[in-house]
C-alpha cells in the first residue's frame, strides 16, 4: 500500500492529517502482524513491517516536533513554562544564582565601598 514515509515530505501537512496518516499505517502494520502469524505472504511482506514501523515513528515524531513549536509559541512571553519547554541544561546550573541576583551588594557593602573607594595610582612612564 505505501512505501517508505520521507520526513520532508510530510512536514508540511496539519496535524490532523499527519494522525490520520499514522493511524493508516498501525492498520496496515495490523495486517501485516495478521499476514506473519497466518502464515501467508512471503518474506516482502515480512520485510515491509520494518518500513512501517520506521514510517509510524517518523510520522508521529514531525507531529510531536510540530506540537511543541505550537507550544512554544504559545508560552514564548509567559513567565511559567511547562517542564518540557524549559531549558535543560544542569541541576546545579538551574538552581544556581542569576547573574543579576550574584552582582547585587548588601548595603553595609554599598557603604564600604563609598567609604574606602579603590585607591588609583598614577605610575610614571
Amino acid at each position: 500500500m505505501s512505501a517508505k514515509v520521507k520526513a520532508h515530505e510530510i512536514r508540511g501537512k496539519s496535524a490532523e492529517e499527519l494522525l490520520k496518516q499514522a493511524e493508516d499505517l498501525k492498520a496496515e502494520l495490523a495486517q501485516l502482524r495478521v499476514a506473519k502469524v497466518s502464515g501467508q505472504g512471503g518474506p516482502s511482506k515480512l520485510a515491509k513491517i520494518k518500513v512501517i514501523r520506521k514510517s509510524i515513528a517518523r510520522v508521529l515524531t514531525v507531529y510531536n516536533q510540530n506540537m511543541r513549536t505550537e507550544y512554544r509559541k504559545v508560552y514564548r512571553k509567559r513567565h511559567y513554562k511547562p517542564l518540557d519547554l524549559r531549558i535543560k541544561k544542569t541541576r546545579a546550573i538551574r538552581r544556581r544564582l542569576t547573574t543579576n541576583e550574584a552582582r547585587k551588594k548588601t548595603l553595609r557593602q554599598q557603604k564600604k565601598d563609598s567609604y574606602f573607594p579603590r585607591r588609583k595610582y598614577a605610575v610614571k612612564a
